[in-house]
């Protein structure tokens, strides 16, 4: 799948924006009270940084056009004498805004400041601000909670002895969460933060027991690929996929990361590796391949296809019957696969409800002769199905049974639904609800059997196929994913050179074998990636555009129709 590694110098999107680039501007009111929505500004202060240094500011009082309550008066200082000759909030809003621009902002307890400047926003009938917001306050919390005895900013500013200091006006206390915020800043060095989307994303983070192993994600890029988490011996232990590496490797750290195997995981992680990719695609067919072959510890849970199963109309017997088999085999009609045994009793339940099919597992060969006393099965004596083992079977009935069955599967079913829809009409009109409820589920898994085969099948029948998504050509053979380039360069694996993880790894990206579409049914440790490259070009937003094709191309792939979903209500 790759050619020769491609040293690349990362990119200003791989590296995310550096915070000594990002224009922070903090924020702070004083206020009439608590409430945004009927409490008013009565003074504004901001201050905007880059790189460290206060580059403007921004200070008025604010006539709220309401009376200011005394404990506010102590609080601030600020008297209705002061504020009387002030302008009021809607003359101030335009310069406000542009004074902000489209930098960071910051407050402490941001949802305060924030809320209040929106709601004086929406008041005046202007859009709400929508800039990315840092709160100090959980900020705070999560990088030196340990060393105060609260968060509140007179107590972090006394502790850590700022140059200046909150004095409930709103400069002042500008000031002091900016002094904050660069002390925040430094201490957040020690957890990989490095761009502004990581400092954004640490309060979240929370107090994670493993949160020291957050240096180990300082190297990934925020571009898609696979990564790979390993423990001190090198043994891999996840795969996985992201459009983000950087971002989602981090998200483990989250608090609202709940899954239980994540703790037992992230206590074993030593080392993280990636492979970086151009696209999603390619990224999602790697970890597929990389799960399958590998088996980490941690996967193990989604390696699916071992459940895998097939539906099998048995052709090469002379009663031909259908059973479930874990492989396909050499002879007969195949179903699938599908992704369970569960999946796979469902379609044979709702082909068998409409086609008296033998459901007998006696073997008949060619010179099979009925024994005088055989039994006539229960399922025969009901008169859902025929029963060939006790020679009551007509043998050109069933053979037309069987061609019905074949056809249907193979060309078209839509005589097949006829009848399971006829089925099921008539089991709700005789108010049998729960049963027709059933036969439904069974007819929707019949459907979904035989849609997700016919794209499989389409899709490899086209043979060589050649197709283009912006600047990313994709290499597809019998549905197998071959080759990803952009500007006729192939894509290798990025591997760091102290790695010695992704040595043993890369030998395995290699695609399977493809299958072409005269070697039988599909192998189900092939199908999801079929499946993937199916939805891939299925998908409209993709866009992608077919530039050559050497067999039957189908695209977009006739499905089977769904049968309409029915509610069935009890009638009083």
């Amino acid at each position: 799948m790759f050619g020769n590694t491609l040293k690349v110098q990362k990119s200003f999107d791989d590296m995310g924006t550096p915070l000594c680039d990002v224009t922070f501007c903090v924020i702070d009111f004083e206020t009439t009270g608590g409430s945004a929505e009927h409490d008013r500004i009565t003074e504004i202060g901001a201050a905007k940084y880059l790189g460290g240094e206060c580059i403007g500011t921004f200070q008025t009082l604010v006539n709220p056009g309401c009376t200011i309550p005394p404990f506010i008066t102590i609080l601030t200082g600020i008297t209705e004498a002061m504020i009387m000759p002030a302008p009021r909030i809607e003359s101030l809003l335009g310069t406000l805004s542009h004074f902000i621009g489209d930098s960071v902002i910051v407050a402490h307890n941001a949802r305060f400041d924030v809320g209040f400047l929106n709601a004086a926003l929406i008041r005046d009938d202007r859009d709400p601000l929508t800039n990315k917001v840092i709160d100090t306050v959980p900020l705070a919390r999560r990088l030196v909670r340990d060393e105060v005895r609260d968060c509140k900013l007179g107590t972090l500013s006394a502790h850590f002895r700022f140059a200046h200091q909150p004095s409930h006006r709103a400069l002042d206390d500008v000031l002091a969460t900016g002094d904050l915020l660069h002390l925040l800043i430094e201490r957040a060095a020690g957890y990989g933060v490095l761009g502004i989307d990581d400092l954004i994303a640490l309060p979240k983070l929370g107090t994670h027991p493993q949160a020291t192993k957050l240096r180990l994600t300082e190297d990934l890029p925020r571009s898609p690929g696979v990564y790979i988490f390993s423990d001190v011996a090198g043994r891999l232990l996840y795969v996985g996929k992201a459009t983000n590496l950087r971002q989602r490797v981090r998200s483990y750290f989250s608090t609202s990361e709940t899954r239980r195997k994540v703790g037992p995981m992230l206590r074993q992680v030593h080392g993280v590796d990636y492979i970086s990719t151009p696209d999603a695609l390619t990224a999602e067919v790697l970890e597929m391949r990389l799960i399958q072959r590998l088996l980490p510890q941690y996967n193990k849970a989604g390696t699916t296809s071992d459940k895998y199963c097939y539906v099998r109309l048995t052709t090469e017997e002379e009663w031909p019957r259908l059973v479930i088999t874990k492989n396909p085999a050499k002879k007969g009609l195949h179903i699938g696969p599908l992704t369970s045994r569960t999946a796979a009793r469902l379609v044979i339940e709702a082909i068998e409800s409409v086609v008296p099919l033998r459901r007998c597992t006696v073997r008949m060969g060619r010179k099979y002769a009925a024994p005088t006393d055989a039994p006539v099965c229960s399922a025969a004596q009901l008169g859902v199905a025929l029963c060939p083992c006790s020679g009551t079977a007509d043998p050109n009935k069933y053979a037309s049974i069987v061609s019905f069955i074949t056809h249907s599967l193979s060309d078209s079913p839509s005589a097949l639904f006829a009848l399971l829809h006829e089925r099921i009409t008539s089991l709700a009109a005789s108010q049998r609800f729960e049963e027709a409820a059933e036969m439904r589920d069974r007819t929707q898994a019949l459907v979904q059997a035989l849609n997700r085969q016919r794209r499989c099948d389409q899709l490899r029948s086209a043979g060589s196929v050649s197709v283009s998504s912006g600047d990313i050509h994709y290499d597809i053979e019998s549905g197998v994913l071959v080759n990803t380039r952009r500007d006729d360069q192939l894509f290798s694996p990025i591997v760091s050179h102290h790695s010695k993880v992704l040595q043993g790894v890369v030998d395995h990206l290699h695609p399977h074998q493809p299958e072409s579409f005269d070697n039988g049914p599909l192998t189900r440790h092939i199908f999801d990636e079929v499946m993937c490259i199916a939805r891939f070009l299925e998908d409209e937003s993709t866009h992608p555009v077919l530039e050559g094709c050497s067999g039957h191309w189908a695209s977009p792939v006739q499905a089977v129709p769904e049968l309409r979903r029915l509610d069935f209500h009890r009638t009083a």
